[in-house]
């Protein structure tokens, strides 16, 4: 994490405080024990449907800058019941990676939810998790996804630092949640219980989350808000009871740094002994003492070392007995966004359909590459509730509550007054103080690692091998009979550390030649020790619903939906065998292999089988076959358990699992390399298996020509980082594409990592589809110093 200092300036009665107290081993621990870590993902799109790729890249920060040292993303795709349904595990690089989701045919039309986190992330809150809600529409579910209109509030007011007391000038922050969209605009105004027709003080809302006003209270007076929608619906809040005693903290940011006073009453003292501590990414940022016994303090915390800094800074407000008596969080510098934008070598875009289109950035050694997505966006429904990676970074990483749209506090009309209202109504929850105070650091069940790690258990007879010498030898594509020799410890344990690889490495493994007689009776099984962790808690709720009435017609989606059968239609022009003598051939060595490998038990006339013999090469880069059936069934689906597992079911009932006909549990086929498998075979209630998903290995020389006769035992398979799907620019000059009558492609391009060519600057290049008028581009970096550059915009 890098180190953030403000530096402070002296001012009356108020000076840098050196004793040692709980103070400040509170901070000591916070720096030490509280580091925080924050993800952000930006996806190819906001809606999907199924057939499409969810492509994705991840930013992980480490407060404010993007996280140094090489680490391990988790990214998960759930349903709405927290079925986990697919995960990625994405490699690292300077915070940043990506990947991509295949959303199969077996997905029910509903909402589900992209989650990410590290390692580190773990051990704290689940509620500082990313989350994204991503609709995915299928047109052959029974139920259709559809937006509520629901504008149902509430509201909550929220005195500045926490406290409301008498006599004593206060600015009250008005805040509105809803699960749906917010009002457009609403207002309100303060009575007192006693007149209410009197309105002392009337306030409009500065956008749909927050509105502000001030009142000055006076003891023994109940306050109550009356907030009212442009709809009609109202909401009666009670304020605070006022108090007579306290300290109230005030605060103001401007580019210049962070104004702040401190007003008290009631004190016999005054504020002699006070302590004022302000925090920034949890680490110290100012801390003074006020020496005098004045009513009242202010000073200036300048921005001087950190002058490219956004954030939230907390002002914490300690009495001479170390008691936290108020809080406040400011945001540094709104009006002063440190963002660079990018420099573009001319940019003018042709709107003629499927017309190529290309736009350079000036080449620019501070930035090694970036992010570019360019899509369509004539047809998608206007993201109001809308995200980026600025708000994601400054605001949303680090208050969990529900913000409606984030990114209009940092676009180029913010309301920096909004801004700071919205801090009023907000506390920060990454750690609580009075836990600090008394020491309490957080469980770290979780460590980090910087790349893959596994640990792997080798049987003879199913025996374990404690303290033996075991010969591996490793096999990819990029990797040939690379050997190691590894020793088990005393529970017949080897370890694997620190392995940064993306294709599956077939593991095979033999004892030393003095103890080979019966290698054929090992097995060794390996298990990652950079496993996920299940989510416990609830998912949040979406503003969307499933009715049975398919009459609403999305035509976004529409255009999706036309964009897949347009790609089937390619693909499959593009296919030029002679079908029906391969089919048969295939079919007449595909029932020879079940009838050799097939018992009587698991015979049947209605099976689906796949042949990895005769056919199906394809699934030789799948990872799993579980993961490849996905989709190749009718009526097979899967979910995936909390541990990685692929769970099949058939018409809704869970179906059982068979290796060689010997019922096995789903991780038993996560280690079988898709080469060592001979035949898949799907029984739905029908034999005697019933219900029933049947794996059958490879016999003698049932292997391919390409296998050259190999032994198939002794192997296993270690899963590394998951690649992404590189993003295929089409070819809309070809025959097959000019058959297409209609192009309705909303992604248009996708580069994670656009970098310079040879001579030639950064470049996008992409085709329009038929309608392409109102291209949002998105475009991010950083510089060397970790200076965001970003870009969004309609052209």
């Amino acid at each position: 994490m890098k180190k953030i200092f403000i530096c402070c300036l002296y001012a009356a009665g108020i000076s840098v405080f050196n004793a040692q107290g709980k103070i400040d081993k509170a901070i000591e621990n916070l720096e030490k024990n509280y580091g925080q870590e924050k993800v952000y993902i930006l996806t190819d799109k906001d809606q999907y449907v199924v057939g499409d790729n969810i492509y994705f890249k991840s930013f992980v920060f480490n407060g404010y800058s993007r996280a140094e040292a090489p680490t391990t993303l988790f990214v998960e795709l759930y349903d709405h019941q927290k079925n986990l349904i697919d995960k990625r595990t994405v490699y690292l690089a300077n915070g940043e990676g990506d990947g991509t989701f295949n959303l199969t045919n077996a997905l029910k039309e509903d909402v589900y939810y992209i989650r990410a986190y590290t390692t580190w992330m773990a051990n704290f809150p689940e509620e500082f998790n990313y989350l994204k809600i991503v609709p995915i529409y299928n047109p052959n579910s029974e139920q259709k996804l559809v937006l509520d209109k629901n504008t149902k509030w509430t509201a909550g007011v929220f005195p500045e630092g926490g406290t409301f007391i008498n006599n004593i000038p206060t600015k009250i922050a008005v805040r509105i949640n809803s699960q749906g969209t917010p009002p457009a605009s609403w207002s309100g105004y303060i009575i007192d219980s006693e007149k209410p027709n009197e309105k002392l003080v009337s306030f409009k809302g500065l956008d749909q989350n927050i509105g502000s006003f001030s009142l000055t209270p006076k003891s023994g007076k109940i306050y109550k808000a009356i907030i009212e929608d442009g709809q009609g619906q109202k909401q009666t809040i009670t304020l605070p009871k006022v108090s007579e005693t306290g300290i109230n903290i005030q605060a103001n940011s401007n580019s210049e740094g962070i104004q702040f006073s401190i007003k008290s009453a009631g004190l016999t003292n005054g504020l002699q002994g006070y302590t004022i501590v302000g925090t920034i990414n949890n680490q110290l940022a100012y801390k003074a003492n006020i020496k005098n016994n004045s009513s009242e303090a202010s000073s200036k915390i300048p921005i001087k070392a950190s002058e490219e800094i956004n954030g939230i800074l907390q002002l914490s407000v300690f009495d001479d007995k170390e008691n936290l008596v108020a809080k406040r969080l400011c945001f540094i510098k709104p009006k002063n966004l440190s963002i660079s934008q990018p420099e573009f070598v001319g940019m003018s875009l042709n709107n003629q359909p499927r017309t190529f289109n290309s736009f350079d950035l000036h080449p620019d050694a501070d930035y090694q590459h970036y992010t570019v997505l360019v899509r369509d966006v004539n047809n998608v429904p206007a993201d109001h509730n809308k995200v980026n990676i600025l708000s994601s970074l400054w605001l949303t990483g680090d208050i969990t509550s529900n913000i409606f749209s984030p990114a209009q506090y940092f676009s180029k009309d913010a309301n920096s007054d909004a801004l700071d209202a919205l801090m009023i109504s907000e506390q920060w929850k990454r750690f609580d103080w009075n836990d600090l105070l008394s020491g309490k650091t957080p469980e770290i069940k979780y460590i980090p690692k910087s790349n893959l790690s596994f640990k792997g258990r080798i049987t003879k007879n199913s025996i374990t091998l404690p303290n033996t010498t075991v010969n591996l030898l490793f096999q990819s594509e990029t990797i040939q009979n690379g050997i190691s020799q590894a020793q088990t410890d005393n529970n017949g344990y080897v370890y694997l550390e620190n392995l940064n690889f993306d294709v599956p490495i077939t593991v095979s493994y033999y004892l030393n030649k003095e103890n080979s007689a019966d290698t054929d009776k090992l097995n060794m099984t390996f298990q990652t020790l950079n496993e996920n962790i299940p989510y416990k808690g609830n998912l949040p709720t979406s503003n969307y619903h499933l009715t049975a009435d398919k009459t609403t017609v999305n035509q976004a989606v529409a255009n999706a939906l036309q964009n897949i059968t347009n790609q089937k239609s390619i693909r499959n022009d593009e296919i030029l065998i002679e079908e029906v003598q391969v089919t048969a051939k295939k079919k007449d060595l595909t029932a020879e292999l079940d009838k050799q490998l097939s018992s009587g038990r698991f015979s049947s006339f209605n099976a689906t089988i796949f042949d990895f013999v005769n056919d199906n090469q394809d699934a030789q880069t799948s990872l799993n076959v579980l993961q490849w059936l996905q989709g190749r069934a009718a009526g097979l689906t899967f979910t995936m358990d909390n541990s990685g597992n692929y769970i099949p079911s058939i018409r809704g009932s869970q179906a059982k699992l068979f290796l060689d006909e010997i019922p096995v549990d789903a991780s038993m086929i996560n280690s079988i390399p898709i080469s060592n498998i001979a035949m898949v075979k799907v029984l739905k209630n029908d034999g005697l298996a019933g219900n029933a998903v049947a794996i059958y290995t490879k016999r003698g020389n049932m292997g391919s020509k390409s296998d050259d006769k190999k032994d198939f035992t002794n192997k296993t398979l270690l899963r590394g980082y998951d690649k992404a799907i590189e993003f295929e620019q089409p070819d809309i000059t070809s025959d097959n594409y000019k058959k297409i009558i209609k192009d309705t492609r909303e992604l248009l391009y996708w580069n994670p990592k656009l970098s310079d060519e040879p001579n030639v600057p950064p470049r996008a290049k992409f085709f329009n589809n038929d309608e392409a008028r109102n291209r949002e581009i998105i475009i991010i970096s950083f510089d060397k110093n970790d200076k965001i550059l970003f870009y969004n915009d309609i052209k």
